[in-house]
């Protein structure tokens, strides 16, 4: 099945080999992509709704058990979804969303679907979920990748070592995928259409009736929502950007664009950023698409190709042999699980990323590779370090439990890097130390900007 949108083939993917049937409605079952812009699959499924004369039906399966998820993830989630309702409402396509496991809702939707499209997920779960459903439902089903620039596969069928060993073949193609996508009128209605709603228009009201983990509390530093990440995005490409390549490292300063969180939930296009970043001219431009184009795609490459992104066994064998043969070295500070997630160390500059982390939702960059060392070095067990490290990020992180959380826990662990020079309790593994910061950073200003923040 071809496009005549500007989407390129390559995005596009057969899940099964069942035909399109004569039914009631095109199925788009949104899970990872939730906008209404920029989004492929939903435009190649107003495309194929068009093209076999029949209306487009959205639906959103919220499963109130995902995999580490709490009210801080499903808050900022359902202030997104809310405003994506309302803006299919307005191109006239009704959206139904549902408590239950997603796939199961998209498969009893898809008994009256001519056929299902839906956006692409990359965790072991997502993937999964959208075999199930191609193996379930009658009818076609068919993926629309939309959450990266250039496609997983596109860019390189294996998986790579490093952003050095990525970056030739991701820039190579990015003349085929780096093109403006445009919204496709909807010919049929579906607003008309009856069906179960669940009811998000009150979210505090939502979250009561979910039953979800409770605790950890969502944050009110950061809300969700396409029209709000837009206009971070443009705050940051106006004020920001032209500083960016010279001082993203630096926590002091916090010249950062935000945009991981609503990347995390698909509320934003890193095509649609891609874009306006390059549109900008600015100094800070190349710095900054490093960032989104070669570091974010190689962390999907990194979960798309090794099954063990989330364990231990995920890390490269020489970076495990070199932590393994100094497990017994002598750590200056031990600490339990306890005292490192209430930021109880002697270490003020850890306490206030740890403190910025479980507070606010998210953690400056530069910060969250200072914070994987220090586990790594008051940890007596690399390994139970590794699973400290992850299960943090994941609680407490609204970008967390996503291919770039995942690929960054491991980078303090040495994926995607190289072997230094040995030392005491890292081996192999690159060393951060507090001098370091002190000596580059402004970093007494992070933490004194934490402090007035809590």
């Amino acid at each position: 099945m071809g496009s005549t949108t500007m989407i390129h083939n390559e995005r596009i993917s057969k899940l099964n080999d069942k035909p399109i049937l004569k039914k009631k409605y095109v199925l788009y079952w949104m899970q990872q992509a939730q906008r209404t812009e920029y989004n492929h699959a939903l435009e190649y499924a107003v495309e194929t709704a068009n093209r076999l004369n029949n209306p487009l039906l959205v639906c959103f399966g919220l499963t109130p058990d995902f995999p580490e998820a709490n009210e801080r993830h499903y808050y900022f989630m359902l202030q997104g979804l809310k405003e994506i309702k309302s803006d299919l409402m307005e191109r006239r396509i009704q959206m139904t969303i549902q408590q239950g496991q997603p796939h199961v809702i998209a498969v009893n939707l898809a008994r009256h679907a001519c056929a299902v499209i839906t956006d692409r997920g990359y965790l072991k779960i997502q993937r999964e979920w959208r075999k199930y459903v191609a193996d379930k439902t009658p009818c076609s089903v068919i993926q629309v990748e939309t959450d990266v620039v250039v496609p997983v596969e596109s860019a390189s069928v294996k998986e790579e070592y490093a952003a050095a060993t990525i970056r030739n073949k991701i820039q190579r193609r990015l003349k085929d995928f780096l093109i403006p996508l445009r919204k496709t009128r909807v010919r049929n209605p579906s607003i008309h259409l009856t069906l179960k709603q669940y009811d998000i228009d009150d979210i505090d009201e939502v979250i009561k009736r979910l039953k979800i983990d409770r605790g950890v509390a969502h944050t009110s530093k950061y809300t969700g929502g396409t029209s709000t990440a837009k206009k971070i995005l443009r705050a940051f490409i106006k004020k920001d950007l032209r500083n960016f390549g010279r001082e993203r490292n630096d926590p002091g300063t916090d010249i950062l664009s935000s945009m991981s969180p609503y990347l995390h939930f698909g509320q934003i296009s890193p095509l649609y950023i891609a874009l306006q970043v390059r549109a900008a001219k600015s100094a800070g431009a190349d710095s900054y698409l490093e960032e989104l184009l070669i570091r974010r795609e190689l962390s999907m490459n990194f979960v798309f190709y090794n099954p063990q992104y989330d364990s231990y066994g995920g890390l490269p064998n020489w970076a495990q042999r070199t932590l393994k043969a100094h497990t017994r070295d002598r750590r200056p500070y031990t600490y339990t699980t306890h005292q490192l997630e209430h930021a109880q160390t002697h270490d003020p500059y850890w306490n206030a990323a740890q403190k910025e982390m479980t507070e606010y939702g998210k953690m400056h960059g530069y910060m969250r590779m200072y914070w994987g060392k220090k586990i790594i070095e008051w940890t007596k067990d690399p390994q139970q370090a590794f699973e400290i490290a992850l299960h943090f990020n994941n609680k407490y992180e609204l970008d967390g439990r996503d291919p770039n959380g995942y690929a960054g826990v491991a980078w303090c662990f040495g994926k995607h890097d190289r072997p230094w020079p040995e030392r005491r309790i890292f081996g192999k593994v690159r060393y951060m130390n507090a001098a370091g910061l002190k000596r580059k950073f402004r970093i007494e200003k992070y933490v004194k900007r934490i402090l007035q923040e809590e």
